[in-house]
Formats: structure tokens, sequence, C-alpha cells
């Protein structure tokens, strides 16, 4: 089996991008810290929907960043929970 990673210090920040460049009509994408937020957020009379957990079974938390879904997203590190900073 292949692996996806090139490096494991780096996965978080390389699937958060691909994120940004997948879908840049639908989220922005922020580093340190890094989190995953609606381009079209916040949005008038709307509670906001946040999660966030670790990342590396994916689809990440950022995956579910859309219309309908998750307002923003805080991934952790790979197999952790992110801090409450």
């Amino acid at each position: 089996m292949k692996k996806l990673i090139n490096n494991p210090e780096d996965v978080v920040k390389e699937e958060l991008m691909g994120v940004a460049l997948a879908h840049e009509d639908l989220v922005r994408v922020h580093f340190n810290p890094d989190y995953v937020v609606r381009v079209d957020a916040p949005i008038e009379d709307k509670v906001g929907i946040v999660s966030g957990g670790g990342s590396g079974h994916e689809p990440m938390h950022g995956g579910f960043v859309g219309m309908g879904m998750l307002d923003a997203a805080c991934p952790g590190a790979v197999f952790t929970s992110p801090t409450p900073d």
C-alpha cells in the first residue's frame, strides 16, 4: 500500500492547503492557528457551528465546512485534538 503523506510533520498543513485549492469558492483556510471557515461567514441571524478534533481520519473536519454543514473547523494534529487556545 502506498502512503499519501509526504512528511508527517506537514500532513495537516498540506491537507488544509488541498482543501483551500480545491474549494476556494466555499472555504478560507487560515494557518497558525489552523482553521477552516466558510467564505460567507459570519451569517446574520445564524448560530455558528464549529467542530474540531484530531486529524488523520479523513475527511478531516475541514471537509465538512460549507452550506448546510459546519461554519468552521479547527483541525488538530494527527490523532490529537486542538488545544482550547
